[in-house]
């Protein structure tokens, strides 16, 4: 089965105090959007990439067709429902959504969350990482969830059964991950210092 990558790439860089658009803003001589889109292409199970942008991201949407990729535009209602509307729109089955803000994500923890999200038959799965990855860095995520009486922290890699996409919550399959790269979601100018000095590692 197909798997299209859906990247989320529609936010304006807000807790960055920068003017840039947050997909550009580079880690390591490249873009967090070419990083992350050079990611998804050499992965062995996805077949097609979309980049999700809204108004507020012209300079993404020019940047992501520079690199031969599709975009859509979407309403610009949030992350979520933006998702939604590109999935619908797309008329999606199996799609793996990843934010554009994860510049060190690795073509193994793609396919591995593929597999894993087809092995466990659920209609949804997410990558998290505990608490304690983001203790050793020094970080406060905004948002923490408990999972099997486990502390966890979503990194922004999701699967879903798109046509699924309508019924709420869906029952999910959880992968964790202890990497500390995957772990960081770039949303602070913290979080980028810390991506920066990782991806020399």
């Amino acid at each position: 089965m197909a798997v299209t990558a859906l990247v989320m790439a529609g936010g304006k860089a807000t807790r960055m105090n920068s003017s840039a658009e947050k997909a550009l803003l580079e880690v390591c001589g490249k873009t967090m959007l070419q990083r992350v889109t050079d990611a998804l292409r050499q992965a062995k199970l996805v077949t097609r990439v979309v980049v999700a942008v809204t108004d507020k991201t012209p300079l993404t949407a020019r940047k992501a067709m520079d690199l031969n990729l599709e975009v859509l535009e979407t309403p610009g209602n949030g992350y979520e429902s933006d998702m939604q509307y590109a999935i619908k729109k797309l008329d999606l089955g199996e799609v793996l959504v990843v934010s554009a803000d994860i510049p060190l994500i690795t073509v193994r923890i793609i396919d591995q969350a593929i597999r894993q999200f087809r092995l466990s038959g659920k209609p949804a799965l997410a990558v998290m990482s505990p608490v304690g990855v983001y203790d050793q860095l020094g970080l406060h995520p905004q948002y923490i969830f408990e999972v099997n009486g486990n502390r966890m922290v979503p990194v922004g890699i999701n699967l879903i059964d798109g046509t699924k996409v309508d019924r709420g919550e869906l029952d999910q399959e959880i992968l964790v991950s202890e990497s500390d790269k995957i772990a960081l979601n770039v949303n602070t100018p913290r979080e980028l210092e810390l991506a920066r000095l990782r991806c020399e590692e």
